[in-house]
Parts: C-alpha cells; structure tokens; sequence
C-alpha cells in the first residue's frame, strides 16, 4: 500500500510540475531564443557621417561607432555594491554616437555626438547632459556635432584637429606626421 501511494504522489508531483512549465511557457516565463535581425547599426545620417569622419581621420586614426559608454567609463573602487551597481546601471544601456581612436594602440582620443532634431526633447536633453558629466568625470573630451544634410570634411577635420594632433595639410596630403 506504501509504495501505490509513493507512485500516486510522484505521478502527482510529475504531472503538476510539467502543466506549470506549459503554463509559464505560455505566460513567456520560458521564452528561448526570441530574437530577429535589427536594423541597420547606423541611420542614414549617422552612416553619411561617418564616412565624412573616417575620410577626417587618417590612416593615424580610427573612428568606431555604437561604443558602449560601460566600455570606456569604469566604475571608481570603493563604491560600496549598490552605489557601485547603480553607478554601472545608469551608464550600462547608454552609448557614444562615434568614438576617435589613435589607430596605433587604440587609446579613445574623444567622443563625438551627432545631434539631430531628437536631441531638442527634454528627456534627450538630460540623457545628453549626463553623458557630458560622464565625459568630464573621465577627462575624455566630447564632440557635438549637428546633424546636417552635407559635411565638409576640411570642417569636420578641423573640429578634430584638437584629438588627433594632425595638422590639416598633412591629412589634406593623405600622409601622417612623424
């Protein structure tokens, strides 16, 4: 009689835990691999424009776009956990429109912004000046661009020259310093 009961129970307990799984997979508590190629990485702009900036740079130099704030802004030690996580929680979804590298080590020379008509809101307008804090905090200097129809590269190489140490004619020349 034991072992009927012990079977009647198991069978039970198996067949309550397989109906909650179909009902959690049902809810999405279970929801595998829910995912769908994105867009584009960039926006017609943002693509126009980085091209404008890599014909800036030069061969010295290298411009990456998308880059996770988190990657370049680490948290200071001796935060305790929670003002440690919510330091990397504010920062963690945020990114940089356009990072200028020395193409040599990679070191982040600046941070570029390129601001259209979405950053007039005044949600844009708080996420932009909290990234400018950032940039500050971590002595890293902070390009903003307006976004436009059409870019001078001899202007936007100008805007660089300050990061890149490269006088205009030798990028003009298509050579580096030495």
């Amino acid at each position: 009689m034991f072992w009927v009961l012990l079977v009647v129970v198991l069978v039970f307990v198996v067949l309550t835990v397989v109906a909650a799984g179909k009902a959690g997979n049902a809810r999405g508590a279970s929801v595998g691999f829910p995912y769908q190629p994105g867009k584009a990485l960039f926006s017609a702009a943002e693509r126009s424009f980085l091209g404008v900036l890599d014909q800036a740079v030069g061969p010295e130099h290298r411009v990456f776009g998308k880059i996770r704030i988190a990657d370049i802004a680490v948290i200071k030690p001796g935060l305790g956990k929670s003002a440690r996580q919510g330091a990397l929680n504010r920062i963690a979804s945020k990114h940089f429109d356009f990072v200028l590298c020395r193409a040599s080590d990679l070191s982040v020379l600046c941070a570029i912004e390129l601001n259209d008509s979405s950053h007039a809101s005044q949600r844009a307008q708080a996420r932009d000046n909290f990234v400018a804090n950032v940039c500050l905090a971590i002595n890293l200097p902070l390009l903003q661009i307006p976004a436009q129809r059409s870019y001078s590269i001899a202007e936007i190489r100008a805007r660089l020259q300050p990061f890149t140490g490269t006088p205009d004619t030798a990028l003009a020349a298509g050579t580096a310093p030495s």
